[in-house]
């Protein structure tokens, strides 16, 4: 998409509209993701942040990431964690490695599971509902925030049962919500490019749109920065919040840079400015979503500070274990103690929370 034409005035106008925190059609996101400078974004986006969160606090979640199998038949081109079935570098968690990472994670102050894996060819709806059952069983407590829309939308089809049915199944077995994985970008030509034998954006809004419906809150994600044009990342925002409208049922938009070492696909990773212009438009954009999420782990911990001055007001996670970015080359890493000196540099102070964005005891 070309840089836009526009008078001085048509962009005054849309920033007032901005500023007044009222509702930006398509055309007028276009007009802010071209035309208004990175400081007039970040203003319009913290008055935003400011108006839903008036509170000097940043939150963050303390979770470990488990991916319980890295065997995946998808082949995404963006991947650089899976391995083929048959791999000698394949595997399938057990239940004593399982049990050890839950405990070190309670032993650092987290609360939190986020468990996904690949596309299985080989096991069965009852090894998920089994793991599940497993981990409420020995740690009841614990919020089990687990797999993705394409991996629940890929059992629906391996089982031939609803999304629905197997939702329902899930929910039983003891899982609580559902992160926003494997939404990439969520317009059809260009999943088609980078992930071709996944889930489409319409049965990735589907799955959503079904676990909303039976009461369970989800986060929305998107990988922004490979084989699409800037309007692609407006069709995946403007997909999200109009299914907000319905359902209500998002907690959080995390927005992150495709990271292409190790991949099939070869880009530079996006600069600092278009991750901050991106966080910014997103802020305004969904209007009806609560909280947006700063990247420490793909853009590092001074660039997700200065996020929280562009419509982040959550820092994400202690991220006690990630294996899918690191796989791509990106290892950052931080402590509690740092995330709160980080968000406390910023002015803010740090407060842990669940996934409903309660605050913890920690």
């Amino acid at each position: 998409m070309a840089a836009m034409l526009i008078g001085k005035d048509d962009l005054n106008m849309v920033c007032h509209k901005a500023g007044m925190g009222q509702r930006l059609d398509r055309k007028e996101a276009e007009v802010l993701y071209f035309d208004a400078d990175l400081h007039t974004l970040a203003h319009l986006a913290h008055n935003m942040r400011l108006r839903l969160h008036p509170e000097p606090v940043v939150t963050y979640v303390g979770d470990r990431n488990i991916n319980y199998s890295n065997v995946c038949v998808c082949g995404c081109r963006f991947c650089a964690f899976f391995k083929s079935p048959g791999s000698p570098e394949a595997y399938i968690i057990s239940r004593d490695e399982l049990a050890a990472k839950i405990d070190e994670m309670y032993a650092l102050g987290g609360n939190q599971v986020l468990l996904q894996g690949g596309h299985h060819p080989g096991l069965p709806l009852e090894w998920y509902e089994d793991l599940l059952s497993f981990m409420r069983k020995n740690w009841p407590k614990l919020h089990i925030h687990a797999f993705s829309p394409p991996e629940i939308y890929f059992w629906s089809q391996k089982f031939a049962m609803p999304v629905k049915t197997i939702l329902s199944r899930l929910m039983a077995a003891g899982l609580d919500s559902i992160p926003g994985g494997g939404a990439e970008i969520l317009h059809d030509d260009i999943r088609k490019k980078v992930s071709p034998n996944k889930c489409s954006a319409s049965q990735w809004l589907l799955v959503m749109e079904e676990a909303h419906k039976l009461g369970m809150r989800t986060t929305a994600t998107m990988m922004f920065g490979h084989e699409e044009e800037i309007s692609h990342r407006l069709d995946h925002i403007f997909a999200i919040r109009e299914l907000q409208d319905r359902t209500g049922g998002f907690t959080a938009f995390i927005p992150w840079t495709f990271q292409p070492e190790h991949t099939r696909i070869q880009r530079n990773p996006l600069p600092a400015p278009a991750y901050l212009k991106l966080l910014a438009i997103s802020r305004l954009v969904l209007d009806n979503v609560p909280n947006i999420q700063a990247s420490w782990v793909t853009m590092g911990s001074e660039i997700a500070q200065l996020a929280l001055f562009y419509g982040a007001n959550d820092f994400g996670s202690l991220m006690i274990e990630e294996n899918v970015v690191a796989a791509a080359g990106v290892s950052n890493k931080m402590s509690r103690e740092e995330i709160n000196t980080t968000i406390r540099g910023a002015g803010f102070e740090p407060r842990q929370r669940n996934m409903d964005y309660s605050y913890t005891g920690f």
